[in-house]
């Protein structure tokens, strides 16, 4: 904020609150008391880099003395030679040094002053933190990770390094700089990942093709703004390895079966009859056969298997059998046979896109933030997010659903105060199929009957904060005695939605018969966009 921004935004104040003070109590001509005191980055938590500017201002009204008073050493301020305590209304100042400070505000007013709402002393005291970082300085370190999963040793990090790594093997980042970025952007040459943007600072990263390849990072944050860029040239380089050649994801890709393998193969060795593949849709033989194979040839560790006129549809369900013996990689090893593994869809969940503010992992919201919407006839159940399991990352919701009991919960945004407008929502589209699902972690099922027809269930249900529209009403899952305990467990459903909207996700968890309560985690809620077979 500039110097003229911050003074147009104090005269406003001011003139906010003599008005407020008149409408008060016209007949009264004494200036009302009210406490105003602001700074230029009091919407980012007073967060700055060193050397950084910071303005304070005290816009009060019926202020009679005042005194700021700054750590020592520190702070700068601008025009005055006393760095330590200004009785200015405005105060701007430059910090020097990294770390967190307080600084501390003493007023005396002509009468009670009023704080918010709250008529307090005449005088007060109050005191605002300031934290100031160092400026983005990027730094790694790399250790090899050995093959059976445990860290290995530390990677040379400098220009030319020429790190050897057999093919197939993986390195472990770990970003060691100052100044606390936002966001890591990694650019690996041919590995897997090439490029990522994360907000982790570990990383792992397999290299897959033979060569000599640079790397860079870049560490960067919006406000206050910071950015720098590491570059390595020839920091990496994969030689051929002796490890087992294994296929580690298939997936679709424009239409066809694709198989990635550990690392690159060699073309002429790739035969059709070495494959095998079966797709099922709701238990009926689609296909069993092919048209061809090839090599991707943006990718020379990958398969594609295409299925000539047959479409594949996200409700299908694809299993592939390979036979080594003939398909090498590069550097010489045989690639090794599997049987009947499962094709999974690469899909993105729309609750963690930029346009959803659906804490789908239950990691950036507390039990607060999640309320409970009641449920007439049934015992009200408890809920809590939760750090004892999580399917990724550090937490998840925790239900414990009482005997016979209920549950609705949805999140809400604590910045809007009004119950009837604090939805959190997500975009869908009335013309396209959606997957619903999630990770649940059952603890204690309780003591269901599976000769019940009303199973515990957990449904998942979509509403418009106009309740102009509704989607949901998926069993995903039903906790029937044969489900899984003490692990996590996906489930999901498809779903259209009514019209092309916002929507507001809602918790139902359902515990009708069951004697004993039921306890359980969810993790990674998730909605796909997706395309199901006519």
């Amino acid at each position: 904020m500039n110097k003229i921004d911050f003074n147009i935004i104090a005269v406003i104040l001011v003139l906010i609150f003599i008005v407020a003070a008149c409408n008060k109590d016209d007949s009264n001509l004494n200036e009302a008391s009210h406490q105003v005191i602001f700074t230029s980055e009091m919407d980012f938590e007073n967060t700055i880099e060193v050397n950084g500017e910071l303005s304070f201002g005290d816009v009060s009204s019926g202020i009679e003395s005042r005194i700021w008073t700054f750590p020592e050493g520190v702070v700068d301020i601008i025009d005055s030679e006393n760095d330590l305590t200004s009785t200015e209304g405005n105060v701007k100042t430059v910090w020097n040094e990294i770390g967190v400070y307080e600084v501390n505000l003493k007023q005396t007013f002509t009468e009670d002053a009023y704080v918010g709402t709250v008529q307090q002393g005449k005088e007060l005291e109050s005191n605002i933190i300031v934290t100031v970082l160092d400026s983005i300085q990027n730094n790694f370190e790399a250790h090899y990770i050995n093959p059976d999963g445990t860290i290995g040793a530390a990677l040379d990090i400098s220009d030319s390094a020429e790190n050897e790594i057999p093919a197939a093997r993986s390195v472990r980042f770990t970003w060691t700089g100052l100044g606390e970025p936002e966001v890591y952007t990694w650019d690996f040459e041919r590995a897997d990942p090439a490029e990522i943007s994360t907000m982790d600072s570990i990383i792992d990263v397999r290299y897959k093709f033979l060569g000599t390849f640079d790397l860079s990072l870049i560490g960067s944050r919006s406000r206050p703004f910071g950015r720098d860029t590491l570059f390595l040239e020839d920091f990496i380089k994969v030689v051929p390895s002796t490890d087992p050649v294994v296929v580690e994801e298939i997936y679709e890709l424009d239409g066809k079966i694709a198989l990635s393998f550990q690392r690159e193969l060699e073309p002429n060795t790739l035969e059709d009859s070495d494959f095998s593949i079966s797709v099922y849709n709701d238990g009926e033989l689609i296909t069993d056969t092919f048209e061809s194979t090839s090599i991707n040839p943006d990718e020379g560790n990958v398969v594609l298997i295409d299925l000539g006129m047959e479409l594949i549809y996200n409700n299908d369900s694809i299993t592939v059998s390979f036979v080594g013996g003939n398909l090498m990689s590069l550097d010489g090893v045989t690639a090794t046979s599997f049987t009947d593994e499962q094709l999974v869809f690469r899909k993105i969940n729309i609750l963690a896109g930029s346009s959803s503010g659906v804490d789908y992992s239950f990691e950036s919201t507390t039990t607060d933030e999640w309320i409970s919407l009641g449920w007439d006839g049934f015992t009200e159940s408890s809920f809590e997010i939760s750090s004892d399991q999580a399917y990724e990352g550090n937490s998840s919701l925790y239900i414990e659903m009482n005997a016979e009991g209920g549950i609705v919960i949805r999140q809400r945004d604590l910045n809007i105060a009004d119950p009837a407008m604090n939805f959190v929502t997500f975009p869908a589209n009335a013309t396209k199929d959606y997957e619903i699902g999630s990770w649940v972690y059952v603890e204690e099922l309780g003591s269901t009957d599976p000769n019940e027809l009303l199973q515990p269930d957990l449904r998942y249900y979509y509403q418009t904060p106009e309740l102009s529209a509704f989607g949901g009403d998926r069993l995903t899952p039903l906790f029937d005695p044969e489900f899984p305990t003490n692990q996590w467990v996906y489930s999901s459903g498809f779903v259209k939605f009514d019209e092309t909207s916002d929507f507001y996700s809602i918790i139902r968890g359902w515990n009708p018969i069951n004697p004993e309560s039921l306890k359980f985690y969810i993790d990674n809620m998730v909605l796909y966009e997706v395309k199901l077979r006519p």
